[in-house]
């Protein structure tokens, strides 16, 4: 007896989720706890696991549709068998010849095309073989005529001819949750917060020098590589301790302290940025940093991270610099009062004492909300990651 896909809790507060892509097409043979089906929230992707060895007969929903927690979104029959081979040609054409005139017609090539998926060909003036057949057998469905998008719309009767240059065609695709939910934070950032934005430069010398003698040892010992961004993170606790304000947040009429550094790395995951927070990161060493900051990465690629590990955070950083950006106004993670941006290490002339010479120079930011943070803390916070990052033996002796 087939049993039920129901969508699972994927969180507290969370009643609506978006189907993603079938990993299992009706009939294809899945292994236990194999995932069937991706399933995308504005928080997290999951896919949904096989309940046991078999396979999927039947699907309710597909992919950009929306389903409640606990709703029915197919059907999965433990201990099925391979579906057989789609028929040939030759016995589809042989079994439409013997078949009424309300049975599925075979086209050319073996496809077997259901009557309400000829009626929408007809009515799109297309052919079987332009369409992919997602039906049972190889069954080309009406639903997938609907779906189909031809490379180029066809032109109305009278239309002056096509540009040359090529086709020009459009598509539209639903935005996922976490696109989605992206686009609201921004904008409720814009208008819920005074964003400022304050710049700073440092000098990379010392840390690149630093992880240059030490990252052998390093990662024979810790089993990760020295990146740059624990230094940062350090350099942000620091600053955050001596400028409380910059880690607090508005609340009502009040402004609310945090004794507590939660900070958040963005990176980019398989479904868009995401901010996967740092616990208590006034207690991490410099190993421990990186070592979360790898797994949160690697993690976020295969959309594997964790609600709790996305909610909260008090201070966020954002290494655009990874991507080529040399300089940006990072906008505010609601409702955080600041976030740091990190840029590219690019080599300039910089005047040292009375001397041109060649540093590794990276520009950093910092975007604030100017309600509980002026402008003298802003820059005063960059000073300090600036001196601590330059010298980053103060953040081993706090000074």
């Amino acid at each position: 007896m087939p049993v039920e896909l129901k969508v699972p809790s994927v969180g507290e507060s969370i009643t609506e989720v978006q189907l993603g892509d079938w990993l299992k097409k009706p009939g294809e043979l899945a292994r236990a706890d194999e995932g069937l089906v991706v399933i995308e929230t504005d928080k997290v992707t999951v896919e949904l696991p096989a309940p046991g060895a078999g396979a999927v007969v039947k699907t309710l929903k597909r992919k950009g549709d929306k389903a409640l927690v606990g709703e029915v979104i197919g059907y999965f029959e433990v201990g099925a068998q391979p579906a057989p081979p789609p028929a040939t040609a030759k016995a589809s054409a042989a079994a439409a010849d013997s078949a009424p005139s309300s049975a599925p017609a075979a086209a050319k090539g073996g496809k077997v095309v259901m009557p309400s998926a000829a009626r929408e060909l007809a009515q799109r003036g297309l052919s079987a073989a332009e369409v992919a057949a997602s039906g049972p057998l190889g069954r080309l469905l009406k639903e997938d005529v609907q779906r189909h998008t031809p490379a180029m719309a066809s032109a109305p009767a009278g239309a002056a001819p096509a540009r040359r240059g090529g086709a020009r065609s459009e598509e539209i695709v639903p935005m996922t949750p976490i696109r989605k939910r992206i686009a609201e934070r921004l904008v409720l950032a814009q208008s819920t917060a005074a964003i400022l934005t304050t710049f700073n430069e440092i000098d990379m010398s010392e840390v690149m020098a630093l992880r240059k003698a030490h990252q052998e040892r390093f990662v024979e010992r810790h089993k990760t590589k020295l990146g740059f961004m624990s230094f940062f993170v350090k350099a942000a606790v620091e600053a955050l301790k001596e400028i409380p304000q910059v880690n607090a947040e508005v609340r009502g009429d009040d402004i609310v302290y945090r004794h507590y550094c939660d900070i958040g790395i963005a990176v980019g995951g398989g479904k868009g940025l995401v901010v996967p927070i740092l616990r208590n990161a006034e207690t991490l060493g410099i190993a421990d940093i990186e070592r979360a900051i790898g797994e949160f990465g690697k993690r976020a690629q295969d959309n594997k991270l964790t609600i709790d590990e996305l909610t909260g955070g008090t201070f966020t950083i954002s290494n655009g610099g990874v991507y080529g950006s040399l300089l940006s106004t990072p906008i505010l993670n609601p409702p955080q009062s600041g976030i740091l941006g990190l840029h590219a290490i690019q080599e300039r002339p910089m005047a040292i004492h009375g001397q041109v010479v060649i540093r590794p120079m990276m520009y950093i930011a910092l975007s604030y909300d100017h309600r509980i943070v002026d402008g003298r803390e802003a820059v005063t916070f960059l000073k300090r990651i600036k001196e601590l990052v330059e010298s980053p033996t103060r953040l081993l002796l706090e000074v």
